[in-house]
């Protein structure tokens, strides 16, 4: 058993790369064409490749059907929840799985020993990209901050359409509300359309708003969230935090809080969606994605995911009266409101 776990992860980045090879070959895409279970050699011919690759493909298929990817049965490979996510008129997590196999990753990754050996804080982003941080990257090249929007719109898309059909009454009273570092507004057109009474608005940096979707449900302000935040009676925050340390965290939550109490003295709040780490959690699947997150958050921003008492202690830190954590499972996310 201990050889077997040894062997498994020395060899888990090739899951990464044959789920990155069915999305390029869009494997979900042309099971859904078909209409019924698909046979292998129609499959080969969908793509195309040649017939010599078959038992190639096959291979590839055996590894994603063990893995929960696609199903089989006797008349071919057929679609999961997991592949629906896949397809391009869906959540089309194809852009995040782009993302995050890319082969500069392969490169950046096999260097992480050395950060731990260098003096300083420097995160092993910085290390591989010339001392620049991701943001910087991310702005001053098109195709690196295109790429990212489209895989973070990919991820948001398939965590708000649970939000919306499982949490609905977390938007109960509302009347207004800003979606603080919403990148294109995906999250928020989703917000907007699932409830059109609630005054909805995208706050993030200039440059990213510029590429923000175009919509008459949803307003679309720029500036900086360590400076001001536009007043709301709630502030939405998710899958921000995460990427910034403790102290920045406060700066951020009491600037939520100034936005919220600006708008309405009584009542008003902060949704926060955001990864919880329960190491006791019973779905080992689970924990062991909210950490590969923290140790991929650490090494690109120099931040973390947090447990409850991490949690407890930066919003109690930021000076919120009181909080309250419910876990929705939007994938490894859970959803915090905080009282001002």
């Amino acid at each position: 058993m201990d050889l077997t776990l040894i062997q498994n992860l020395s060899l888990s980045y090739i899951s990464s790369f044959a789920l990155r090879c069915a999305v390029d070959l869009d494997i979900s895409g042309r099971i859904q064409a078909y209409c019924r279970p698909m046979p292998l050699n129609e499959l080969a011919r969908s793509i195309p490749i040649p017939p010599e690759k078959d038992s190639m493909l096959g291979r590839l298929m055996t590894l994603l059907v063990h893995q929960g990817v696609f199903g089989q049965s006797k008349d071919g490979y057929q679609l999961t929840p997991a592949s629906e996510l896949l397809l391009t008129d869906g959540s089309n997590l194809g852009a995040y799985v782009r993302l995050f196999t890319q082969s500069q990753s392969m490169k950046d990754w096999s260097q992480l020993s050395e950060v731990f050996k260098d003096t300083g804080n420097c995160t092993l982003f910085e290390k591989m990209h010339d001392g620049k941080k991701a943001w910087e990257i991310l702005k001053e090249t098109p195709e690196s901050g295109n790429r990212f929007n489209e895989a973070m719109a990919s991820q948001s898309n398939s965590i708000m359409l649970g939000l919306v059909a499982r949490c609905s009454n977390i938007f109960d009273g509302l009347n207004s509300l800003v979606d603080v570092g919403g990148g294109t507004g995906t999250a928020i057109k989703i917000i907007a359309e699932a409830f059109p009474g609630l005054k909805c608005r995208l706050f993030d940096l200039p440059h990213v708003i510029q590429n923000a979707l175009k919509s008459d449900s949803f307003d679309v302000i720029g500036g900086d969230m360590f400076e001001k935040i536009p007043p709301a009676n709630a502030i939405f925050l998710k899958k921000v935090l995460h990427d910034w340390g403790d102290e920045d965290c406060v700066r951020i939550l009491k600037k939520c809080k100034e936005a919220v109490l600006e708008s309405s003295k009584n009542g008003g709040k902060v949704i926060v969606v955001d990864i919880v780490i329960d190491l006791e959690n019973s779905d080992t699947k689970a924990v062991e994605t909210s950490l590969l997150y923290d140790i991929c958050m650490m090494n690109i921003h120099g931040s973390k995911e947090r447990n409850k008492q991490e949690w407890h202690d930066i919003i109690l830190g930021a000076g919120y009266s009181g909080y309250k954590i419910y876990p929705a499972q939007l994938g490894v996310n859970s959803v915090i409101e905080l009282y001002p």
